[in-house]
């Protein structure tokens, strides 16, 4: 299955099912009367669009990878990642917001016990809450096996301490899946917790200031003696780095569908604007030079698809896909850099103003380089999957 473009910014899809396309024509519907037309003077104003997920999570398009039992839409992943291009291609804070969400629920859904999935997960699915993951601090990003943050039991619960970084969604989630120490030193000593969003010690810090994704709130969150009851850890003792990496084979996969949706807008906007401005008494868009350009975009746009719905349809299949998913995330989130970068170039000096979103997807596209792994331990998950350990 592929995506081609078959007129300016138009994307044609195929899709495996008569209800997987009508699930894409509602995307693109929503994202046309609900995303779009805020999304520059949102991103300018630094506003998180809270009431634009709580229509998605109405319509479903919150919960689409999971199980229909629970309140999800029983998607195939490569439906949902089709999806979630929709959304990031009209705003990235929106598409980056939902794979998060659906990071966030991912431990639950997968590790949990049934009774567990049964009390909390329909309510994270379908009804209106958002979540954000806690995995990396401020000591430990790449080096998720050394975090610090504690979980001691007492008696039924556990008190929970520490500090984790860079939490899309810090402060304003109605519930965050942590990871935390609950043994020894190492990959082997942490655990997995599901935390209410308004537990008694939990806050954030202000949010960082960042060179793009403004409407996103990313923030540090503490844990301050937060005490969470033992019917909210998931999985067992110890088993939360394997926990936490196996949502990330899949998160790497909705940072790649992301970021062709970024790099699909900005080649849009550079190939209308291209052919609609003349130069020297033609299109711009008739010389050879920046036809090869668009040419360039195009193909790793192309390639990038083609990458991350070959490593959706493996997971579909539920055959191994980690060393797939790194290399979409990487392929897909440096082709965006480079085609955001050259829709800049082509539009010139306007590319350079915030009257056109150009300048907007350069920023944005640099982020997906660094989230959910950067693309320097990328091409270290694939090298260990080629060759093994160093």
């Amino acid at each position: 299955m592929t995506s081609t473009t078959d007129r300016i910014g138009r994307v044609r899809r195929h899709l495996p099912t008569q209800e997987a396309r009508d699930l894409l024509a509602l995307a693109a519907d929503f994202v046309e009367r609900e995303v779009g037309p805020d999304a520059a003077d949102g991103e300018a104003a630094g506003a998180f669009p809270r009431d634009t997920f709580g229509r998605l999570s109405a319509a479903g398009l919150l919960s689409l990878p999971y199980p229909g039992e629970y309140g999800g839409g029983d998607q195939p992943y490569q439906v949902y990642l089709q999806v979630l291009e929709e959304l990031a291609a009209a705003r990235l804070t929106v598409g980056l917001g939902v794979s998060v969400h659906t990071l966030a629920c991912h431990a639950l859904a997968v590790h949990g016990a049934p009774e567990q999935r049964a009390a909390h997960l329909p309510a994270m699915l379908g009804g209106g809450l958002l979540g954000a993951y806690c995995l990396s601090e401020p000591a430990s990003g790449s080096d998720a096996a050394s975090l610090a943050t504690r979980a001691v039991r007492d008696g039924d619960t556990w008190v929970l301490t520490g500090t984790k970084a860079w939490i899309t969604h810090g402060g304003i989630a109605d519930f965050y899946t942590v990871l935390a120490r609950t043994g020894e030193a190492g990959p082997r000593g942490i655990t997995a917790f599901l935390v209410p969003g308004d537990a008694p010690g939990l806050s954030a810090a202000a949010p960082e200031r960042k060179m793009g994704m403004n409407g996103s709130p990313t923030a540090q969150v503490h844990f301050d003696g937060v005490r969470v009851p033992d019917d909210r850890r998931l999985g067992d003792e110890g088993e939360g780095l394997t926990i936490a990496l196996s949502a990330l084979d899949s998160g790497r996969l909705g940072i790649a569908a992301c970021a062709i949706g970024v790099a699909q807008a900005a080649f849009t906007q550079a190939l209308e604007f291209t052919t609609g401005r003349r130069q020297f008494g033609r299109p711009v868009a008739d010389f050879q030079g920046l036809r090869f350009m668009l040419a360039d975009m195009a193909t790793q746009i192309e390639a990038g698809r083609a990458l991350y719905l070959e490593a959706a349809r493996l997971r579909d299949a539920g055959e191994p896909f980690a060393r797939q998913a790194a290399m979409a995330k990487l392929f897909c989130t440096d082709a965006a850099m480079r085609v955001t970068t050259d829709a800049v170039q082509l539009l010139g000096g306007y590319g350079y103003t915030a009257d056109f979103p150009a300048e907007r997807y350069l920023r944005e596209a640099k982020v997906l380089q660094i989230v959910e792994g950067t693309n320097q331990i990328q091409r270290t998950v694939i090298s260990r999957h080629l060759v093994g350990a160093s």
